[in-house]
């Protein structure tokens, strides 16, 4: 279907005023329970306050969209009720998912073990959801804002938008978290919880590269532009990912699971060597080539500016000549230098924030919502659904995932 076709489905003239359904957003989880409960026969309106569906969608994965993965799984989960996610998941799986895509002849690849993205661009995804929602009869409002919502005695809920006033019998909110607010990105979905009583976890940036102090900044910025694979301990958490340096700081896969660990004051403990004891290679290399420098063993594993960089470090820092060779170092300079590579630690300043931040760590407090079906028992018709809940999934396809299955998991009874 061509995207000419889909835009003339969006916006439509329309003076109906009462609907069985109507989602708030139309991202990931907006779209997958709209059609989902399109296909049920409901009369579903998605109110979107962007100019067009799907925005994140499209810049998610480098603009190729990782939309699943394949081990999606509640450990891959970060909430403060960790078994919150176990029913949608499980009855809506990344096989199901996938079985979607190839219905609709999406061209993906498979970038890591489990990782799907999509093979050009993003934008055959938000096709595949537009075209859904079109085929289950949904009708969708693009730049539309909402500005209060309130309950009705009767049942059902009143909305007051920009294009006037509407009544529903189920509401279901998918405004998603804060995350990069140049796309849109409101605490909307947040003040109506709070409005209905619900409560809100604390919130923060998640899946977001770090900023560095005045001193790291010197040592990385002639190095922006490096990636290499590394492994990377913060708090509890161990993760072995390529590292990106940035002129900004430190990013890349490693850099931004780790965030979802951090917190301001904590430090990242950096194995340049993903894994090789340096101690043992370098008492090996004492014996084996006890003329070679530091620069020129690391020179051989890592990049070469990188290297220099760290030899030169660990030179200054334990007070060494950096032209000494192998033969000259002690047992207590071997320790020392393998201590300085295998755990390299740093203070990073803090990290990008909401303007990069992939999500969002915390928000709607899941005890108050059914994980059957996204309800809110004490609300009557009322549904929250995808990131704007207190569900964040580790970097890799699982958000995208949990935003497809809270979606059915509602739509299928909304």
């Amino acid at each position: 279907m061509t995207e000419h076709h889909l835009a003339s489905n969006l916006n439509p003239p329309s003076d109906q005023r009462e609907w069985d359904v109507i989602v708030i957003g139309a991202g990931a989880a907006g779209m997958m329970c709209s059609a989902t409960a399109g296909y049920r026969g409901r009369r579903v309106l998605v109110i979107e306050h962007a100019k067009r569906a799907g925005k994140k969608i499209l810049m998610s994965g480098g603009g190729r969209c990782n939309f699943t993965n394949m081990d999606a799984a509640p450990e891959h989960y970060f909430s403060a009720n960790p078994h919150f996610c176990i029913s949608a998941l499980k009855r809506y799986t990344p096989r199901d998912f996938l079985e979607l895509v190839e219905r609709h002849a999406v061209d993906y690849v498979e970038k890591a073990p489990g990782q799907l993205f999509c093979a050009d661009s993003a934008k055959p995804m938000v096709a595949l959801l537009e075209t859904e929602c079109e085929w289950a009869g949904v009708t969708t409002w693009l730049s539309t804002s909402v500005n209060a919502v309130a309950a009705r005695e009767q049942g059902g809920f009143t909305l007051s938008t920009s294009r006037g006033t509407l009544g529903c019998e189920a509401l279901v909110v998918a405004t998603g978290g804060l995350s990069i607010p140049t796309l849109g990105a409101t605490g909307f979905g947040y003040e109506l919880a709070r409005q209905f009583g619900l409560e809100v976890l604390p919130t923060r940036p998640a899946l977001v590269p770090f900023t560095l102090t005045a001193g790291w900044k010197e040592f990385f910025t002639p190095l922006a532009g490096i990636s290499v694979p590394v492994s990377v301990r913060c708090n509890d958490a161990y993760y072995r990912e390529p590292l990106l340096i940035t002129h900004r700081g430190l990013s890349g896969p490693v850099m931004l699971k780790s965030s979802t660990h951090w917190t301001p004051g904590d430090s990242l403990h950096i194995d340049w060597l993903d894994g090789l004891d340096a101690q043992q290679a370098l008492v090996q290399l004492r014996i084996s080539e006890p003329r070679k420098l530091l620069r020129q063993w690391l020179g051989e594993r890592l990049p070469k500016r990188l290297a220099q960089a760290l030899a030169q470090w660990c030179s200054n820092t334990l007070s060494l000549d950096s032209e000494h060779p192998a033969a000259q170092w002690s047992n207590d300079t071997v320790a020392a230098l393998a201590q300085c590579l295998n755990h390299f630690s740093l203070k990073p300043a803090g990290t990008e924030g909401w303007r990069t931040a992939e999500v969002t760590l915390g928000g709607i407090d899941t005890r108050a919502v059914s994980s059957k079906d996204m309800s809110v028992g004490a609300v009557p018709g009322l549904y929250f659904i995808g990131e704007v809940l207190d569900v964040t999934g580790q970097l890799g396809g699982y958000n995208f995932q949990w935003a497809w299955s809270s979606g059915v998991a509602c739509g299928n009874v909304a």
